[in-house]
């Protein structure tokens, strides 16, 4: 059984615990839920027969990572950069997290997960923003924690991309 850690990041309220929640216990709660420091949840899933155990690292959110210890990234196997479509302040959170997190991760495989795609009529990024980043190699995922939109394929994909970068 291959054990790999993933990181959540993303600034407060973007989705990140219902993120997790809803791919490990298939829940989603309309409370709100501040996470202090990191909370660890497991998945244990078979990829292309392979068994893998997810340690899913849910880092507490902030809009100035200097204040995230970076050793709470230290062995991630890959990360999840999470913006809440609504807020466009997530996104720029988003863009600086991964700079930092490349500092510690290297290379390490990574998805950006524009979330809550249910309120998409409200959305503040725009789409030529994304493609942007798209053309320079970028995987993005348009999720929603709420309505389980994409949420499955997202962590399968994250986890398929480790797996294969050898």
């Amino acid at each position: 059984m291959l054990k790999k850690k993933i990181a959540m990041l993303g600034a407060f309220a973007v989705g990140k615990t219902s993120l997790v929640q809803r791919y490990v216990h298939s829940i989603f709660s309309e409370r709100y839920q501040t996470t202090i420091g990191v909370k660890i949840d497991q998945k244990n899933l078979r990829i292309h027969d392979a068994d893998v155990t997810l340690m899913l690292w849910d880092l507490y959110g902030d809009d100035d990572f200097m204040k995230m210890k970076p050793s709470y990234l230290i062995g991630s196997s890959g990360y999840l950069l999470v913006a809440d479509g609504t807020r466009s302040e997530t996104f720029n959170v988003a863009l600086r997290l991964h700079e930092m997190a490349r500092e510690t991760t290297k290379d390490a495989p990574f998805i950006l997960l524009i979330n809550k795609s249910d309120l998409s009529d409200s959305w503040e990024i725009e789409q030529e923003t994304l493609n942007r980043l798209e053309q320079k190699g970028w995987k993005i995922m348009l999720t929603s924690a709420k309505d389980g939109i994409m949420v499955e394929e997202a962590f399968n994909l994250l986890t398929q991309m480790i797996l294969e970068k050898k």
